[in-house]
């Protein structure tokens, strides 16, 4: 773990005030563990070979060929998803879509496919893991059209991993005759669809605190429309979703200009320090790379890929924490192409990094919630509780421009960080507690300190002013939540009346 570059007299406190985390709570979960060596490559390979066989799964594609297209594809999944475990809750989520945009040419019925595995412990609390199952083929770019990577139009007009030029060039008799067109979509995305497919199988022969949804999308090239749609529905009916690993791209490991890297993997959330979505890609790198250190997570703190989209980002729209899983190394020059096949890319490369997945997953569904660093809320007409500042029980509201409601974060003394927090779950199933600092500049948490099993705790001589602060609950069988950073809300800008 690297070492916490702060002023000498802060790190000395915090050896004085605090013990370090022991050796065994940065252990591996031996259930983990064996999991990951049921993941299977020659399945992962089946499953793309099944993809590929039915030659297109364009939305816009023929829904009745028993054998092609869409319609094909989706059975396909349902039913083998159905024959991993009964305990698999396995279902189409469908929804009429309406003609609308360039690639939307007429009403379509759209069908996401779900299975689910309900947990014991927390079962209204949800950990999804997906990937897009639908292809698209653009077809014969106009002259002149851009080869690289471009920008994606809005849900209903682009694709989650469009081209600029020749995408946008199309027009909707274009995309109604390149929806019969062959698709393999093998990398784009059988390659996520088979890592959740796969993951569905292995891990739905255990039990989690937490359930585990596995989803495949559809809509993804029409412009995310199928993650979209449920991930609002989602948020409508108040779901608990406590992480989206959504896995689009993940097989190839040499990119079109020769570049390779077989061993590393990247995770996008979005720009905003200390978000939700940045919290769940610090945790996809320190658990993944726990579980399997031969690969590297590469944490890139933007949305997606500059201009382009995917499913994550309907989950980050709605305010859940969601991240992209992708290779580093695309090959462009096959992405929405008939030549995207299972011999252009590589199965070993994907079996890595739905290794990864599963390894995240499985600790995120055994794991505590993470703590509430906000304070209770307050009955009507009641008096402040706890104010943050330092400040007593009970006193008056900020005046107009001040930052509540904020993290229960204060200076004891003046001097002192005073951090408290309380649990969101059963505090039986939490053995104790870790607060995790960093410098404001780091992207990564850089110290651990494990404080026990309190609610509250004192770091002596500890500017608040002068760090970033978070705090974890540990299991009592190991598992670590998410972390909870202590972020403080921007000053609200206020009008100034004047006399006139």
């Amino acid at each position: 773990m690297k070492a916490l570059r702060l002023p000498v007299a802060l790190c000395l406190s915090l050896v004085l005030t605090a013990g370090y985390v022991p050796a065994d709570e940065k252990g591996v979960n031996p259930k983990i563990q064996e999991m990951l060596g049921q993941v299977s490559e020659a399945r992962i390979r089946a499953i793309l070979e099944k993809l590929e066989s039915f030659g297109t799964r364009n939305t816009m594609s023929d829904p009745d060929n028993p054998t092609r297209g869409v319609g094909a594809a989706r059975n396909w999944i349902l039913n083998e998803l159905k024959s991993y475990s009964p305990k698999l809750q396995v279902s189409f989520d469908k929804y009429r879509v309406k003609k609308q945009g360039q690639r939307i040419f007429k009403d379509v019925d759209l069908y996401n496919v779900v299975a689910v595995l309900p947990g014991t412990k927390l079962p209204e609390t949800q950990v999804i893991v997906s990937g897009h199952y639908d292809s698209l083929n653009l077809g014969t770019r106009p002259a002149g059209a851009a080869a690289g990577p471009g920008t994606d139009a809005a849900p209903g007009g682009g694709a989650g991993g469009g081209f600029g030029g020749g995408a946008a060039a199309l027009t909707p008799a274009d995309y109604e005759k390149n929806a019969n067109l062959d698709a393999p979509g093998v990398c784009d995305d059988g390659s996520g669809t088979a890592a959740v497919m796969e993951l569905a199988r292995v891990m739905s022969q255990y039990e989690f605190d937490k359930t585990l949804v596995f989803v495949t999308f559809a809509g993804e090239e029409q412009g995310l429309i199928g993650s979209s749609l449920f991930a609002e529905r989602e948020h409508k009916e108040n779901k608990t979703i406590e992480a989206v690993l959504n896995n689009d791209i993940i097989g190839t490991d040499t990119a079109g200009n020769g570049r390779t890297g077989n061993s590393v993997v990247s995770i996008y959330s979005d720009e905003t320090m200390d978000s939700i979505s940045q919290q769940l890609s610090r945790y996809v790198k320190e658990i993944g790379e726990r579980y399997l250190p031969a690969m590297k997570v590469q944490t890139v703190f933007m949305g997606d890929r500059l201009g382009r989209g995917g499913d994550h980002t309907p989950f980050q729209w709605e305010g859940f924490a969601a991240v992209r899983v992708s290779t580093p190394n695309e090959i462009y020059a096959n992405q929405h192409r008939a030549t995207d096949l299972l011999a252009n890319m590589s199965v070993p490369y994907t079996t890595k990094v739905a290794k990864v997945n599963l390894a995240v997953a499985a600790s995120l569904a055994l794991s505590p919630k993470p703590p509430i660093v906000m304070p209770e809320p307050r009955a009507a007409g009641a008096g402040r509780r706890g104010a943050t500042d330092g400040g007593p029980a009970g006193a008056a509201p900020p005046a107009a421009g001040g930052r509540r409601p904020t993290p229960m974060i204060s200076r004891g003394g003046g001097y002192d960080a005073v951090l408290r927090w309380r649990a969101a779950g059963n505090e039986a199933d939490i053995k104790g507690y870790s607060i995790v600092i960093r410098n404001t500049t780091s992207p990564f948490w850089e110290q651990e300190i494990y404080v026990g099993k309190v609610n509250t705790y004192t770091l002596k001589d500890v500017s608040i002013d002068d760090a970033k602060f978070g705090i974890k609950a540990i299991g009592v069988n190991g598992g670590e939540s998410l972390v909870t950073p202590y972020a403080y809300p921007p000053r609200q800008k206020v009008e100034i009346e004047t006399v006139q």
